[in-house]
């Protein structure tokens, strides 16, 4: 059978399939990411019974990996934009799946916290790069959206993924397993990668300026450890002073920025409402979700008893829900306009969260799952359109930094989300009053808790899990809520920063 195709047309219709199966390859970096931060979640009460960190360090553990790969984003998504995107993005995929292996077999709860930085310097070469390769690839806009759609419903369906495989492992492997299901993906994205991806670079890109970059990652880091050390001791002088210069940092970044001819960053990107706008909502809406979402597996498991694949199971509509709504979400905002997509998602998300100010520990699975599914939705519209508007702000020459500083403030969001709602619940969980007898390590973290439990006589052991668990669920309420004052907060400033604000081919 012959083709009916004139030779333009199916040179044209090979190009599209080319465009599409590209695409594939690009959303198995993301998935790469998403499914290694959820299973993180779900190993954390076996990683903290296992290497026995404090607090403190299990909280390094949760957000260490956001502070570097904040830090490095702008730098390796400039990076990318200037050695070229399909090398940076294939290069970190082969370091990502590399440092997967240090983190499964980490031995000490300093040696996990290093493996957790390592792999945030592999991470920041991916997101970015995805980002841009799709400002690249996909020229038509409504093609375009639909792309970032498809890209962010990946995310959302890796953080379903990833406790369902993760709770699998868990219950027949140690939890270092968790960790190396990275290396097969990493290894079909590198190998068809190679053959698939279209290389893109920025034409006349400048010289990297490693000033710039060592700038960026000091002011980052400093600055978010010293608002993380802050939440969770206090404003002390060496707190102050890492809090000084994280931002004596970032102002010389930013003043290097504005005074060189061909910047890591254009900083006048940010005179534009729209991605301001969008960058502002997408760091505020992380961290009203981070502190709930890190917090989510350790009361499904510690609180309610589930089993690990059990708990991985109870948070999947929040991923359909997100899958779902970054699927529609470029059509739904061309019908209607950015703004009342993007604040209504986050005003949905605020709801969900204020709903679950009521938790308890005997609170049934309905509602816990009906929020999530709101949670989802309300996120996947409101992330798919503002990465849509920040990609159709910049040239596509600028398209690897725009996507970093979009990357940049979802990693902030973050870990300033886990530094301050999670402190709110480790300081609340810290003042329980257990029974004679009870160590100081069980007030350290709720699986401590555990673990001293199973050496005590049982009526002690449930007298010290009750109040434990009580206390626990009591800080998790609290940090729902200033979650949903942010969410609220952040929906109301939406409405105005993203007012005439419109997608490319909106009619």
């Amino acid at each position: 059978m012959t083709s009916t195709l004139q030779p333009a047309e199916a040179a044209e219709a090979e190009k599209r399939a080319g465009r599409w199966l590209a695409l594939s390859v690009l959303v198995l970096a993301v998935l790469l990411v998403a499914v290694d931060a959820t299973v993180l979640g779900l190993a954390t009460p076996y990683i903290s019974e296992d290497l026995n960190p404090s607090g403190t360090q299990l909280l390094w553990i949760g957000d260490v990996y956001s502070f570097v790969i904040a830090g490095l984003l702008v730098s390796m998504g400039s990076l990318g934009d200037r050695i070229g995107r399909k090398r940076i993005l294939l290069g970190g995929a082969t370091a990502f799946g590399a440092v997967s292996v240090l983190n499964a077999y980490a031995t000490t709860p300093e040696l996990m916290i290093l493996a957790r930085a390592l792999l945030g310097v592999a991470g920041a070469t991916l997101m970015p790069a995805t980002l841009a390769l799709i400002r690249n690839i996909f020229h038509d806009p409504r093609e375009r959206s639909l792309a970032v759609g498809i890209w962010g419903a990946t995310a959302s369906a890796g953080t379903a993924v990833g406790p369902i495989v993760g709770g699998f492992l868990l219950e027949h492997f140690w939890w270092g397993s968790v960790f190396l299901i990275n290396l097969p993906v990493m290894a079909v994205l590198v190998l068809v990668g190679v053959r698939t991806l279209p290389e893109s670079r920025n034409p006349n890109p400048g010289p990297w300026d490693l000033i710039s970059v060592a700038l960026s990652l000091v002011g980052m880091i400093a600055l978010v450890y010293a608002v993380k050390e802050a939440a969770t001791h206090g404003l002390t002088p060496a707190t102050l002073a890492a809090g000084l210069l994280g931002a004596a940092a970032l102002y010389g970044f930013v003043h290097r920025q504005l005074t060189m001819p061909t910047p890591l960053l254009d900083m006048r990107l940010f005179r534009r409402r729209g991605f301001s706008g969008a960058v502002l909502a997408d760091l505020l809406t992380v961290l009203g979700m981070s502190g709930l979402v890190f917090f989510l597996s350790q009361y499904l498991q510690l609180v309610q008893g589930r089993r690990p694949f059990e708990a991985g199971l109870a948070e999947l509509p929040a991923a359909v829900g997100a899958v779902a709504a970054g699927l529609v979400a470029g059509r739904a905002a061309r019908r209607y306009s950015v703004r009342v997509v993007v604040s209504g998602g986050l005003g949905a998300v605020g709801v969900a969260l204020a709903v679950l100010t009521t938790l308890s520990e005997s609170t049934g699975y309905p509602l816990l799952g009906a929020a999530l599914l709101v949670v989802g939705i309300g996120a996947g519209f409101s992330f798919t359109v503002t990465a849509d508007v920040i990609l159709s702000s910049v040239p596509r020459d600028q398209a690897g930094a725009a996507s970093a500083v979009s990357e940049t403030a979802y990693e902030l969001g973050a870990a300033l989300g886990i530094a301050l709602l999670g402190s709110i619940v480790t300081g609340v969980y810290r003042g329980f009053t257990g029974p004679a007898g009870t160590p100081v390590a069980a007030h350290e973290s709720l699986g401590a808790a555990v673990e001293a439990s199973r050496s005590m006589p049982p009526h002690t052991a449930e007298t010290l899990l009750e109040a434990a668990r009580t206390s626990f669920v009591h800080g998790l309420q609290l940090a729902s809520g200033a979650g949903a004052a942010v969410l609220l907060a952040t929906a109301l400033a939406a409405w105005f920063l993203l007012k005439n604000q419109k997608l490319e081919g909106a009619g």
